[in-house]
């Protein structure tokens, strides 16, 4: 999939210290580099993952970032010291955003007015610190909505958007980007994104391959484990570009150059 006269893209959702990239890596950050995808952005959903992302990218400056955040299954571990943590964290150059963070009712790993509580909280760090959200929704868009529109958020990307129509409305209406992974290759569950995903100007639109999740399910040649992971990107940028009807160095060029105005990078 690798064209080397493609404009370099961007992942802005990586999970680059989850234990199935313990061996490799460096040698995942390399593959990605190869195919065109850089930077990075490692995603931070914990403390602990935040910090280790950010000591991370600092070994690899303009080619890796992550944000700072609790993801909402781990809510249920915050503390107002975890909100200082984050925001002592955060004033690392590497750290660009705040999250990942949201609701998920999906799952209900944390109970759901702990997940409330502690998703305004870091909104509100993210507004004291003038840093973008990179934002987790499941199961939960009504009691989401609300709280971002009490806090008139506005500079956000709601992270792998899967949703409706109408939500989807509600987000660009509220000034949010919005993040597209694999899921948009899926003939299955992905059909009614390849639709929405054209109603996404393309200076809100980024995309990621949240890996190692995620794997696009149309990919030809998977890796061996399964695993999803930053160097397929191009493969679902293809997939955005032909379901948008525009020239895959078009996106490739915009998405990259709304991603870097977004994040500050």
């Amino acid at each position: 999939m690798n064209d080397p006269n493609l404009h370099p893209i961007m992942d802005i959702g990586v999970n680059l210290m989850h234990r199935s990239f313990h061996q490799d890596r460096e040698q995942v950050v390399q593959r990605a580099i190869e195919q065109g995808v850089t930077p990075l952005i490692i995603t931070g959903t914990s403390v602990r993952s935040s910090v280790e992302a950010a000591r991370y990218a600092s070994q690899y400056p303009g080619k890796l970032y992550a944000t700072a955040g609790v993801h909402p299954h781990d809510a249920k571990s915050c503390t107002n010291e975890t909100i200082a943590k984050l925001g002592d964290l955060a004033e690392t150059p590497q750290i660009v955003a705040i999250g990942e963070c949201g609701l998920d009712y999906n799952r209900d790993f944390s109970p759901r007015d702990v997940q409330r509580k502690w998703f305004a909280e870091q909104i509100q760090l993210a507004k004291e610190l003038n840093m973008p959200l990179f934002l987790h929704e499941r199961d939960a868009f009504t009691d989401f909505i609300t709280i971002l529109k009490q806090h008139s958020v506005s500079k956000a990307v709601v992270h792998c958007f899967t949703g409706t129509q109408s939500e989807l409305k509600a987000y660009l209406d509220m000034g949010f980007h919005i993040g597209i992974t694999g899921w948009i290759c899926d003939e299955r569950r992905g059909r009614h994104l390849q639709a929405l995903v054209r109603m996404i100007p393309l200076n809100r639109l980024m995309i990621e391959t949240d890996a190692p999740f995620l794997t696009p399910r149309d990919l030809k040649e998977k890796l061996a484990d399964g695993r999803n992971e930053p160097s397929i990107l191009p493969h679902i940028l293809h997939t955005v570009a032909r379901c948008i009807g525009r020239p895959v160095e078009e996106v490739a060029e915009a998405t990259t150059e709304t991603t870097k105005a977004f994040f500050r990078i």
